[in-house]
């Protein structure tokens, strides 16, 4: 349920592809730069931000960071050390028709 309803890109952020993350961060890099608030603002503290909201990508989009579906205030891996201290989730598969 939590799959499906989250639509997770991976598992962890060990498992996000470098390309989707590098791709994620010049989305970010490029919204930032547009923002008139972050002009003249030093390069190393754009990058900062950015990896800032790459982290925040990560709870969002990886399985294990997110939270749970039935109880918002856990997050997934939290509510798999409720039921089990050593339960993990290895991979998934999500089908989606249509």
């Amino acid at each position: 349920m939590q799959i499906a309803a989250m639509n997770p890109v991976a598992v962890d952020p060990a498992a996000v592809p470098a390309e989707t993350i590098a791709r994620e961060k010049d989305i970010i890099m490029e919204q930032m730069k547009a923002d008139p608030k972050m002009e003249g603002k030093p390069e190393e503290m754009i990058s900062k931000i950015a990896d800032g909201k790459i982290n925040a990508y990560f709870k969002e989009n990886t399985l294990l960071a997110q939270p749970f579906v039935k109880d918002g205030s856990k997050t997934v891996t939290e509510f798999l050390k409720s039921v089990e201290a050593d339960l993990t989730v290895k991979a998934f598969s999500r089908m989606k028709i249509g």
